[in-house]
């Protein structure tokens, strides 16, 4: 399965018209009739920019001229002031760094994308605050291949009702949260395809060694398996996948979307 490098944007109850194309190098803004037109670059406030994900976010950037990372900041940085113009907050960072990312997505009137896992009722509940004003999205997985693997899975899970299911996610020994937020949303989408929540029990977490993560869903029958599969060998595509979903979301009312409203649109575009 290939991720491809796209900004998809659009959506109905879209605030503002921004288009992008692919070309070989990664995600360029073009005009919507075809024709490469200058647009304004999508200006983001990356929050946990010292962080794993933050510095591939800010080190891919550059494949995707449409964005322009318009502030880095990391835990006792100072805030940007007042006014800073910014299009979307950006976070990967921790519990309490996405409650202040939250604030300050609120305080300029920008989108909020939190990819950050393992979240608090506190920080969730800052994240709802800022949506009632802008639009904000949690997404523990920014991977297009993820989105498609959570179809998957509901469609497999309806078919085989019947049949045992276990998730097992693996991910490198520094994660702190067990299960991972993608194990959670598999979950979800287990329960969603057979009508019931999946046992916790046989949610399996493994950290070890620099696994950049690696999740698979089982269903166990008699005398055969059914396995959807999804590997991460490069923190760059849910970088790329995070710049993808931030540009979807400036375009949306103020809310709180999901993961899935946005390749729901990215579908229908036909990528």
């Amino acid at each position: 399965m290939e991720t491809r490098a796209t900004l998809a944007l659009g959506g109905h109850n879209a605030r503002m018209q921004r288009t992008h194309a692919t070309n070989s190098d990664g995600p360029r803004c073009a005009h919507p009739g075809g024709a490469d037109r200058a647009v304004a670059p999508l200006r983001v406030v990356l929050h946990g920019a010292r962080g794993r994900m933050g510095q591939r976010i800010a080190a891919c950037a550059p494949q995707a001229p449409g964005c322009a990372i318009v502030a880095t900041l990391d835990r006792d940085d100072a805030l940007p002031a007042d006014g800073t113009a910014a299009d979307v907050v950006v976070d990967f960072s921790s519990d309490a760094g996405a409650a202040r990312a939250s604030a300050l997505a609120e305080r300029l009137g920008c989108a909020l994308l939190v990819g950050t896992t393992g979240l608090s009722a506190e920080a969730v509940a800052a994240i709802e605050r800022a949506s009632r004003r802008v639009p904000a999205m949690v997404a523990p997985n920014t991977s297009l291949g993820v989105a498609v693997a959570r179809r998957l899975v509901t469609e497999a899970a309806r078919l085989l009702g019947t049949w045992d299911v276990d998730i097992v996610e693996t991910h490198h020994a520094r994660k702190v949260d067990a299960p991972s937020g993608t194990a959670r949303s598999l979950a979800e989408a287990v329960a969603r395809g057979r009508g019931k929540p999946m046992e916790t029990s046989r949610i399996h977490a493994i950290r070890a060694g620099d696994v950049v993560g690696e999740h698979a869903v089982t269903w166990s029958g008699a005398g055969e398996r059914v396995t959807v599969a999804h590997v991460a060998t490069s923190r760059d595509l849910f970088a790329l996948g995070a710049l993808r979903m931030a540009a979807w979301l400036v375009a949306q009312q103020p809310g709180m979307h999901v993961p899935d409203a946005w390749y729901e649109d990215f579908a229908r575009s036909g990528g």
